[in-house]
């Protein structure tokens, strides 16, 4: 079976067929950097980093091209109302942005363009869409892409312009509600240094033009995959397209959208301001590992109903994993894999990233492991743990080094001390003296490391790990 993916715009599962051979091309929007990132935007980073190592899994030249909208409207009324530049808006909470990928094992993309850096790439664009008749420039320095010129506006989102309601505001010399600004000029409520000289006056890029300039810069013309969010479609994917193919483009040949995280019935936005952090998960005891889980774990095209619950639970689910692991390893330690996933695992992820049914073969895995440890069946240990390993690789997660004490660069350190302390207990057992030895197994305990004695010895584990049983 090849791999399947759900493209928006036929509304339909397609066989994935690259432009080119052996080669694929994606763009994803990214985040508009006008305050720190919340766990919505980590999703379609974590969703989509799936999605690359899957296609890279499966022998495909990923080039993943990820923007960054440095300069909107929200940014600079952000700077605006902080009294300080809008580069600087953007620069810290871009900072704060790459921390949280990185955090949840999102790879950086091949390339990740900012709008800032590509304006003669926009105003190149946008003077092609006024040489084909499809934009038109105002008497007051805006550029507006002419809706009406492109006849199949509105396929993308099945909608037909005589029944949408225009998200842009009215303005001297715009012919319709529903054209959209491609250049927009000086305002004086703005800051003075948003602004670049252009053919139509002083002005800066509108939202959409932006990811058509990118794209063409980075991609081509045509390319395979266009991602981003479903909230999105409308406009912005929308008038991605009208722009792009009135320029002459071929542009995205699929459109993979994933689903929104809603908090509190809706859509976690930083505009409504019911949005929640990965700071704000790890002062509860969450780690970054737990949370890629929890994102991963859904389909991608589903819709995630944040509550600390849920959370809790996938946080539960992944330790479980991770109790598994780190028991065979102490049996029969960290085995050698071929790299080559499960047939089954490879079915449900070639079928439009059913990465629930990935999980599920995950735990069906490590239940066989646990299974294999308690009958000291060696041979079947080694084999589950690999296949745990390896499905894991793929999607993103490794339990050998994402523990807490990995993350701290402090393993070594702690697994020492730790060590110690076993042997001073062991010490004391030796001699029979019982409540020195539970005295070290409390003091471990406060410091939330669990003692477990084994036929195979002492073993150690933080206090969050579980198992889960055969």
């Amino acid at each position: 079976m090849s791999l399947q993916l759900y493209d928006t715009a036929t509304r339909s599962v397609r066989d994935f067929v690259p432009r080119e051979a052996g080669k694929v091309g994606i763009y994803l929007c990214g985040v508009t950097v006008q305050s720190p990132p919340h766990i919505g935007h980590l999703r379609s980073g974590v969703n989509y980093d799936v999605l690359r190592r899957w296609l890279e899994y499966r022998g495909l030249e990923v080039r993943f091209i990820r923007n960054i909208t440095d300069i909107d409207d929200k940014v600079l009324a952000r700077a605006v109302a902080e009294a300080v530049p809008y580069w600087s808006i953007a620069y810290r909470n871009e900072r704060l942005l790459d921390d949280a990928y990185d955090a949840v094992g999102v790879r950086l993309p091949t390339y990740e363009p900012r709008a800032t850096g590509h304006i003669p790439e926009i105003q190149a664009l946008i003077q092609r869409l006024i040489d084909r008749d499809h934009a038109y420039a105002t008497d007051t320095g805006e550029v507006y892409f002419d809706v009406s010129s492109y006849a199949d506006y509105g396929a993308l989102s099945g909608q037909r312009p005589d029944e949408m309601r225009s998200g842009e505001e009215t303005a001297p010399g715009k012919r319709s509600p529903l054209d959209f600004a491609l250049w927009k000029g000086v305002k004086p409520t703005e800051p003075a240094d948003a602004y670049w000289p252009s053919p139509w006056g002083r002005g800066r890029p509108g939202w959409h033009i932006e990811c058509s300039a990118m794209t063409w810069r980075y991609l081509g013309e045509e390319f395979d995959i266009h991602g981003g969010g479903l909230d999105i479609r409308f406009p912005h994917h929308e008038n991605e397209i009208a722009q792009s193919r009135a320029a002459g483009f071929g542009f995205a040949r699929y459109w993979v959208h994933n689903g929104p995280l809603n908090l509190g019935g809706e859509k976690m936005s930083k505009s409504l301001g019911n949005v929640v952090d990965l700071p704000s998960l790890a002062a509860r005891g969450l780690r970054p590992a737990e949370v890629r889980y929890y994102l991963s774990a859904p389909h991608y095209r589903s819709v995630i109903d944040y509550s600390e619950a849920a959370l809790d639970e996938a946080a539960a689910a992944y330790r479980r994993i991770e109790g598994f692991v780190q028991r065979a390893v102490e049996r029969v330690g960290v085995v050698e894999t071929d790299g080559v996933v499960p047939a089954g695992f490879e079915l449900v992820m070639d079928d439009d990233l059913n990465t629930p049914q990935a999980f599920a073969l995950v735990h069906e895995t490590v239940r066989a492991g646990n299974t294999a440890l308690a009958a000291g069946d060696d041979e079947a240990v080694r084999q589950a743990l690999g296949e745990v390993l390896t499905m894991l690789g793929v999607l993103g997660l490794d339990p050998l080094t994402d523990t807490p004490a990995a993350r701290s660069g402090l393993a070594d350190t702690v697994d020492s001390l730790v060590a110690l302390a076993l042997q001073q207990r062991e010490a004391a057992r030796a001699r029979r003296d019982w409540p020195a030895a539970d005295a070290v197994r409390d003091q471990l305990k406060q410091a939330g490391v669990l003692i477990e004695d084994t036929p195979h010895g002492p073993r150690w584990t933080l206090a969050a790990n579980a198992t889960d049983g055969p």
